[in-house]
């Protein structure tokens, strides 16, 4: 391969910088023409090409968000500007492309890919919701951020002897409130993944006090079927305690990216460089077991994400 381009789409997440700057200096240093694609997808419609060199991706590493900037593009739902995407790249003498997004930008991946173009998917979004590897990149610095607030939360929530509801990320997939609700000792975590009986919650509530606990904390996600203001208004009434609710919403996407998100960033960057130089089908790149994998792009977007029973067990178990 002589020329490659790397693009970052859809919702940002800590440590795209540092994947950028892997496929930017990894290509570089097999000798290939790298080009940065501006705004994901819409960028790559509009031609938004500039050519990268190992100065370009300076100082970025402990950067969150994504220089190259990121945009959800309606006009590549449709094939006819899929196939104008394609002959974009094609036009620039673009002979592999680095797709780093989640779910969504992965698919538009694999849509390219059905026109001829070798795509590397890199697993870049907060929810954690890719079925074929463990983590995602910008995952463990969102629970990070999470975990933080709770930390503070609970501190003044203690202090007035509240009920506090902190709404994260995570429409299908709840991940996110899983692992902080487990490592910040919520109460109770409310996911898409279980059902969940608010009279169960509000139970939990009073008994917690009656044993003496100064305040309870309580993880929903953005997809739960109540909003935090329907359930913080609801477990007030019937508990008697002050509820109130705490939404760390864009809070969760940004920041720098911890050890974690960073190494798994690069390592994935530089495994798409790698596979581009080997002239490889389309693969999506990520970790299982702490190795760095990569399976057929379309055969890893069936996969379906899996869901820790145990752990959602276990906050259950602890928090009583």
């Amino acid at each position: 391969m002589n020329k490659i381009a790397v693009l970052t789409s859809g919702g940002d997440s800590p440590g795209m910088n540092a994947a950028i700057r892997a496929v930017v200096r990894c290509g570089l240093d097999k000798g290939m023409e790298v080009y940065g694609i501006e705004k994901g997808f819409e960028g790559l419609l509009d031609g938004n090409f500039k050519q990268m060199n190992r100065y370009s991706v300076g100082d970025i590493l402990q950067r969150g968000g994504t220089v190259l900037k990121s945009a959800r593009s309606e006009r590549f739902m449709e094939p006819k500007w899929v196939d104008h995407g394609a002959e974009m790249l094609r036009t620039f003498g673009i002979d592999g492309l680095v797709v780093i997004g989640g779910n969504g930008s992965l698919a538009g991946g694999a849509e390219l890919s059905d026109r001829g173009i070798k795509v590397m998917g890199v697993p870049g979004t907060i929810d954690n919701d890719l079925g074929y590897t463990d983590y995602t990149i910008g995952f463990d610095t969102a629970v990070s951020t999470v975990i933080d607030a709770i930390s503070k939360v609970r501190d003044t929530s203690s202090a007035h002897n509240r009920t506090t509801i902190i709404e994260v990320m995570g429409r299908k997939c709840g991940d996110i409130a899983l692992y902080a609700g487990l490592a910040g000792g919520a109460e109770y975590v409310v996911l898409p993944e279980k059902p969940f009986d608010i009279n169960e919650v509000a139970r939990k509530v009073i008994e917690g006090a009656n044993k003496g606990k100064l305040h309870s904390i309580i993880i929903k996600t953005e997809g739960s079927p109540m909003t935090a203001d329907e359930m913080a208004a609801y477990l007030g009434e019937r508990t008697g305690k002050d509820t109130r609710v705490v939404v760390l919403s864009y809070l969760q996407r940004g920041g720098s990216p911890t050890m974690q998100d960073r190494i798994l960033a690069t390592l994935c960057g530089s495994k798409a460089v790698e596979l581009l130089a080997e002239d490889s089908d389309s693969k999506a790149i990520g970790t299982v077991n702490n190795q760095i994998v990569a399976y057929d792009l379309k055969e890893a977007l069936k996969q379906k994400n899996y869901f820790d029973e145990e752990m959602y067990r276990l906050i259950d178990v602890l928090s009583k």
